[in-house]
């Protein structure tokens, strides 16, 4: 048995959460960016003046970028069905995990966000409601959408709609997983190409992980998936059953696991190099033993919230040499607020139509080189405060666009980082020029 505390403990930031969010009545609002000067400025920025601009998008509907706030805004839609680590509480209760990521995404990326949760019976209605959005913004982030609900959607608004989208559960993650992965093998020496990896839980996470991983390099033969069935393999006769419902489980029963491993996660991980577990809150979900019996200097990314399958402690004691979290209280935070804002700067500012696995693991490579240059000691991921790597996720993502014929503005690496580097400082300078004329209070004294 693993004794180790849980770190719920005098100071939990719920606590103080809650008392902060009733105070401040949520996160985000609505401020001008023109000049109002007197009244007659009305007439510029509403009627009559307005009717100018809008018959210049008539004509030529691509000044919209030009004319409106489209290029830097963004929509996150979510239906409540599975937030964070609570599940399906709905999409009341999802909102301030909305406004959340869009104070991340303003803060860290410049990015202008608003939180969309919609109340819908089917997935069907979310995506034509995702699909109605489409002319008042430049993309849309999915976030915190149920399986496999949450496949279908990316899939089909992807190939649909002519601005990027993206599911931060799936390809966030992905990306951050990639990078933190990339460093840990440096750590203990060895190949993407020539190690076992064991995924603990199959959903959103851990589905597009994988398919990252193939993208990078890795054998997929040497891939063991779990779920709550067990292992995925062939014979798992209950998803090839439900394949039209969980295509993805059941590309992954097809595909992995050459050695047809049976069982559970103790099976999984037997000899395993690597264990990426995205699966159900610990800290017993993955036990100590199990940890023991992997390979040598074994690489376990335990990133359940609030509590990981195992505690990086217990972890450490039982042989993993390079152990990372979802927590930003534990070392090497696995964070998808370190690919999200950059990846969206870098689209918005070339116009891109989609966002690829290419440009993802080019924001990864960018993410692992920097904590690389500054010392893996420090951790294998840059953290939420080293903003610096923003702009060149922004610009790597935005040269991967070009590249790849997706972007309708081509600019040069030097004016990408540059533009965003500007807007970023810009938003965040917003915030403390608020905060200096206390506009934004300061938090009340208890």
């Amino acid at each position: 048995m693993n004794s180790q505390p849980s770190p719920q403990r005098k100071g939990d930031p719920s606590v103080e959460s809650l008392r902060l969010h009733s105070f401040y009545r949520g996160k985000v609002q609505v401020v001008p960016k023109v000049p109002i000067r007197e009244l007659r400025d009305f007439a510029l920025w509403y009627t009559p003046g307005v009717a100018a601009a809008s018959r210049a998008i008539a004509d030529d509907p691509d000044l919209v970028f030009e004319h409106t706030n489209k290029a830097n805004s963004i929509a996150i839609v979510s239906d409540g069905s599975r937030v964070l680590g609570l599940g399906d509480i709905g999409p009341e209760a999802g909102l301030p995990v909305m406004e959340g990521k869009a104070l991340l995404f303003k803060y860290l990326g410049g990015v202008d966000a608003v939180p969309i949760c919609v109340e819908t019976s089917t997935i069907d209605d979310l995506i034509a409601l995702a699909q109605h959005l489409q002319p008042s913004f430049g993309g849309i982030n999915l976030e915190d959408i149920a399986q496999p609900g949450c496949f279908e959607a990316l899939d089909r608004l992807r190939s649909t709609l002519r601005i990027p989208v993206w599911h931060d559960d799936q390809q966030g993650t992905a990306t951050v997983v990639v990078a933190a992965l990339t460093n840990a093998l440096e750590v203990v020496d060895k190949a993407l190409h020539d190690v076992d990896i064991t995924l603990v839980g199959i959903g959103a996470a851990n589905v597009a992980t994988l398919r990252l991983l193939v993208a990078a390099g890795i054998n997929p033969a040497r891939v063991v998936a779990c779920d709550r069935g067990g292992t995925l393999h062939p014979r798992r006769t209950d998803l090839e059953q439900r394949q039209r419902e969980y295509p993805d489980k059941w590309r992954i029963c097809q595909t992995t696991n050459a050695r047809g491993v049976t069982g559970g996660i103790a099976e999984a991980l037997a000899h395993s190099d690597v264990c990426l577990a995205f699966s159900e809150p610990g800290p017993e979900t993955i036990r100590p033993e199990w940890i023991a019996a992997m390979a040598s200097d074994p690489i376990v990314f335990a990133c359940a919230n609030p509590v990981p399958e195992i505690w990086p402690a217990a972890a450490t004691k039982a042989g993993a040499r390079v152990v990372g979290t979802g927590r930003s209280d534990f070392p090497n935070q696995v964070n998808n607020s370190l690919a999200f804002p950059g990846i969206f700067r870098g689209v918005l500012d070339v116009r891109a139509r989609s966002i690829t696995d290419e440009m993802a693991l080019a924001a990864a490579d960018v993410l692992a080189r920097f904590a690389r240059e500054r010392g893996l000691e420090h951790g294998l991921l840059p953290t939420m405060t080293e903003w610096e790597v923003v702009p060149l996720v922004a610009a790597a993502t935005a040269l991967t666009a070009q590249r790849q014929g997706l972007a309708a503005v081509t600019k040069t690496e030097e004016a990408l980082v540059r533009d965003a580097r500007w807007t970023i400082s810009e938003a965040r300078r917003t915030t403390e020029v608020l905060m200096d004329a206390h506009i934004i209070p300061p938090p009340p004294t208890v």
